[in-house]
């Protein structure tokens, strides 16, 4: 089952979905989220409205659109307010929410950002723990696929080295 992390663009990965940490609206936003918008085009916000909204822990599918991956599959992660509101279970389901888009679409092999680690506030060493034992449980109940974690910093990648590493 390949597992990995690298220091990478997400934009700029040739697999069959890319996930965006997107918001509950779809619309463009700052960070990762920004950075697949310009990249997909203008298109990508147009299919975003069509959608129109996903719940948080829920994803929504879209094409590539002018990126590389056949795929943007838009994941909700939650705004961390402590950890008493239920964010664990809410990331969890992203990730696995996700996973479930890109079976469905027949595809293999899937980026994720740090889902909730920006804007959102997610304390990193735990989304980081979150993300890699969902995908590990999700990988062993439905057969494998090819997941990387791809990161923005060197921070982050020696974050999920370290869990991947566990």
């Amino acid at each position: 089952m390949p597992l990995r992390a690298l220091r990478a663009d997400i934009t700029t990965l040739p697999v069959d979905a890319i996930v965006n940490a997107a918001n509950e609206h779809l619309a463009p936003g700052g960070g990762v989220c920004g950075a697949i918008h310009r990249a997909a085009g203008p298109e990508l916000a147009a299919a975003c409205a069509v959608i129109g909204h996903c719940p948080t822990g829920e994803a929504r599918t879209t094409p590539g659109f002018r990126l590389p991956a056949r795929h943007v599959i838009h994941a909700i992660g939650p705004v961390w307010h402590g950890g008493g509101q239920g964010e664990a279970g809410l990331l969890a389901g992203a990730y696995r929410a996700s996973l479930a888009e890109l079976r469905r679409l027949g595809g293999y092999s899937i980026a994720f950002p740090a889902i909730s680690t920006g804007i959102y506030g997610y304390p990193k060493d735990q989304a980081t723990r979150i993300a890699v034992e969902t995908v590990r449980a999700d990988l062993a109940a439905h057969g494998d696929l090819d997941v990387t974690f791809a990161c923005f910093d060197d921070d982050m990648l020696r974050l999920y080295e370290k869990e991947l590493a566990g």
